[in-house]
């Protein structure tokens, strides 16, 4: 078995009260997602716990804190070129705040419709299969209420 990397990382799907759902446009340093929407969210500090590392990653690349405690959305496994395998647990929270994007993580970002999310063309590959697991009736309560 070749000499392969085991790491954690922690993203988050960000809501807000319109419903609408935080797309991040990462910096150069990224360069896999050059041109590509992502979550916020990063890698696991070893030693401290899963939601810890959530909440520092969403407060350090957006500014925003998270209103409710989260939900796990889905894990996903990721193997890279480098022989980098990272196991990447995605939450469900609204956020709370003002976005204050950090320009060394990300250069862009945007609040759009779950609709507008399932149709995005230039989404991260790993988030595109996030968005399809999501079960159906939590699509449909995360669409907004009609008056």
């Amino acid at each position: 078995m070749p000499n392969i990397s085991l790491q954690v990382g922690v993203k988050a799907l960000l809501y807000n009260t319109s419903r609408q759902f935080l797309l991040i446009k990462r910096s150069a340093k990224y360069s896999r997602l050059v041109g590509q929407w992502d979550l916020p969210g990063g890698r696991m500090e070893p030693g401290t716990n899963l939601l810890t590392n959530l909440v520092r990653e969403i407060r350090e690349e957006t500014g925003l804190t998270m209103a409710y405690q989260p939900i796990l959305l889905a894990a996903q496994d990721i193997f890279t070129k480098d022989n980098h395998h990272i196991v990447c647990l995605t939450y469900l929270s609204r956020a709370k705040g003002a976005v204050t994007l950090n320009p060394d993580e990300s250069r862009d970002y945007k609040w759009c419709s779950w609709t507008d999310l399932t149709r995005h063309k230039n989404l991260d590959p790993f988030l595109k299969e996030i968005i399809r697991q999501v079960p159906l009736p939590l699509q449909k309560l995360l669409q907004p209420e009609r008056a």
